[in-house]
C-alpha cells in the first residue's frame, strides 16, 4: 500500500470541511476530482474511510485511523520545516491557537504585537467557548490552547503565564455597590448573570461559591463576557467575570464590589497535549507570554481599581 501525502492532505481537508463539497473549494478542486481521489484513497487503503449518514460525512474506523497518522505526519512535517527553518536563521512559519472566549480581551492584542517582532510569521486563531476548545485539543487541530480550567483527560502539559483574578460585578446604582466591603452571605439572596455551562468562568463560580456553601442562584445563562456584562449593567444581577474583560466597565455602567475572599484568582494557561512536541514557533510564543505577563497584570488591576472608584 503506497498513500500519497497528497492523498493524506486532501483527506484531513475533507474531514476537517466536514463535505467534499466545501474541501474542494478550499483546494480549489473539482468535487468530481475530489470524489475520485478519495475513492482511489479508500480502494488503497482497502476499506471505505467515510461513510454518509444523512447529509454529513462521518469517518468509519478505519477512515479514524487513517486520519489519525495523517494528522501526526503532517504535525511532524510543519515541525521539520520549522526546526529548519530555525537552524537557517529564518523567523517565519505558521501559529494555530485556539483560546476561550474570555481570552479574547487579550490574545489578539498580543498576537499583533508578537507578529511585530516576525513579520513573516502567518497566525491561525480560533476563538471559541471552553467545550469547543477541548473538542479541538482532543483532535489536537492547533499548536497551543490558551484557558484558564485545563481538562483532566485527555493527558495536557499546563503551564501557568498570567493571574486571571475573578471579581464580583453589579450594576453601578445596586444598593451594594456602595458598601466598602460586601459580606459573601450578603449575596445569598442575589440573581446572578452566568456564562453558559460547561465555560471555566461558570466552572471556577460554582467551586468559589459552593466552597462557601452557598448557592447561585441564575437568572440568565448567557454564552458571552459583553452579554454578560450588559444584562448586569442592565440590573439584571450579578456575575463573576474576569477582571480582564473588564476593560471599559466603569462607562457601562458596572461596578466592582469588594467582596470577601474575592478576588478569586485563577490562572491563565498555555495549553497542549503531553505527548507533543512543541514547534519552535509555539515555543517562542509561550516564552513571549511569559515575559509580557507582569504588563497584562498591571493592567488587570489597574481596571479592578477604576471599577471600585
Amino acid at each position: 500500500m503506497r498513500l500519497t501525502l497528497h492523498q493524506l492532505r486532501l483527506l484531513l481537508a475533507v474531514t476537517r470541511e466536514g463535505s467534499v463539497s466545501r474541501a474542494a473549494q478550499r483546494l480549489h478542486l473539482t468535487q468530481p476530482t475530489l470524489s475520485t481521489q478519495l475513492r482511489q484513497l479508500s480502494e488503497q487503503v482497502g476499506l471505505p474511510l467515510f461513510e454518509r449518514v444523512g447529509r454529513r460525512l462521518h469517518l468509519t474506523p478505519a477512515g479514524e485511523v487513517v486520519v489519525a497518522s495523517a494528522t501526526r505526519l503532517e504535525q511532524e512535517l510543519e515541525l521539520l520545516d520549522e526546526t529548519l527553518a530555525e537552524l537557517r536563521g529564518d523567523i517565519g512559519g505558521r501559529l494555530r491557537l485556539a483560546v476561550v472566549s474570555t481570552a479574547e480581551t487579550f490574545i489578539p492584542r498580543l498576537l499583533g504585537d508578537f507578529r511585530r517582532e516576525r513579520p513573516a510569521v502567518e497566525v491561525s486563531l480560533v476563538v471559541l467557548n471552553r467545550d469547543a476548545v477541548l473538542r479541538r485539543l482532543a483532535d489536537n487541530l492547533d499548536d497551543l490552547y490558551i484557558m484558564s480550567r485545563p481538562p483532566v483527560t485527555p493527558p495536557v502539559i499546563a503551564t501557568p503565564f498570567l493571574a486571571n483574578p475573578l471579581v464580583v460585578i453589579a450594576a453601578a446604582d445596586h444598593p451594594l455597590a456602595s458598601r466598602s466591603t460586601v459580606a459573601l452571605s450578603a449575596l445569598a439572596d442575589e440573581e446572578f448573570v452566568l456564562r453558559e455551562p460547561g465555560s471555566g468562568t461558570r466552572q471556577a463560580a460554582e467551586a468559589f461559591f459552593a466552597s462557601h456553601d452557598l448557592s447561585l442562584r441564575p437568572r440568565l445563562e448567557l454564552g458571552s463576557n459583553e452579554a454578560v456584562r450588559q444584562a448586569v449593567a442592565g440590573g439584571l444581577g450579578l456575575s463573576l467575570l474576569s477582571a480582564h474583560a473588564l476593560a471599559h466597565a466603569a462607562e457601562e455602567g458596572i461596578a466592582v464590589l469588594s467582596v470577601e475572599d474575592t478576588p478569586v484568582i485563577t490562572h491563565w494557561q498555555v495549553v497542549h497535549p503531553s505527548g507533543k512536541r512543541l514547534t519552535p514557533l509555539a515555543d517562542a510564543f509561550l516564552r513571549f507570554l511569559q515575559a509580557r505577563a507582569p504588563e497584562l497584570n498591571r493592567a488587570a488591576q489597574a481596571r479592578l481599581a477604576a471599577a471600585r472608584h
